[in-house]
């Protein structure tokens, strides 16, 4: 799946090279004057095109750059916090309702249990915790989540919080190359950036004293 992802965004990333040279493509603030004229209209396709994408792998700071770049820091945070919500609670519903038939035999392995009673018993933080680091996919931890025993509720809080830093980052450098961007926003942003940070030094640090502490 990860090497799906990858090519599918190198695709990305061509096609849109090839469309830089042959189609006239306008600049950071025309997108966003266009996107500002289509009102609503924008904020939902938006909204689709982000859930729809996140449900295959593909990067999803990609599309947490354009809702910045297209909506605004405002707009495109909640935008693009609610796609996230949206499109890891389809994928969390696919994987248990389809995902645990069919890998059924392996659920009762001895560390699949182990992974499980973890990931369970750590509630939304547990969820929250993956979600800060950067080098686990999105879409790989929805379906993990979906196979443990994980309740959807902690999952969806612990989805949300933990998107919050690294989503708020993607949406504030999308917003900036525009060059319309607030400093007291930035400031903002600046304080989301230290918070994943923080939180990020406390999962790998809760995760390293767990062995010993069970000791």
């Amino acid at each position: 799946m990860p090497r799906v992802g990858v090519l599918l965004a190198v695709g990305l990333v061509a096609a849109l090279v090839v469309a830089a040279f042959v189609l006239p493509v306008p600049d950071p603030a025309q997108l966003r004057t266009w996107a500002a004229g289509a009102g609503a209209a924008a904020w939902a396709l938006m909204f689709l095109a982000y859930v729809v994408a996140t449900l295959v792998p593909i990067p999803r700071t990609v599309f947490s750059l354009a809702s910045g770049l297209l909506l605004g820091p405002v707009v495109g945070v909640a935008v693009a916090l609610t796609a996230t919500a949206v499109s890891a609670l389809l994928s969390f519903a696919l994987a248990r309702s389809l995902g645990r038939r069919l890998v059924a035999r392996h659920l009762t392995r001895t560390p699949v249990q182990a992974v499980d009673r973890r990931l369970t018993g750590g509630g939304w933080l547990a969820v929250a915790s993956l979600r800060l680091i950067p080098a686990i996919p999105f879409l790989p931890t929805n379906y993990a989540c979906g196979l443990s025993s994980v309740r959807p509720r902690p999952y969806l809080a612990g989805t949300i919080a933990g998107s919050v830093p690294g989503t708020a980052a993607a949406v504030a450098l999308g917003d900036t190359l525009t060059g319309t961007t607030p400093p007291a926003l930035l400031a903002v942003y600046a304080v989301c950036a230290l918070a994943g940070a923080a939180g990020l030094w406390f999962a790998i640090r809760r995760h390293r004293l767990e062995p010993a502490l069970a000791e």
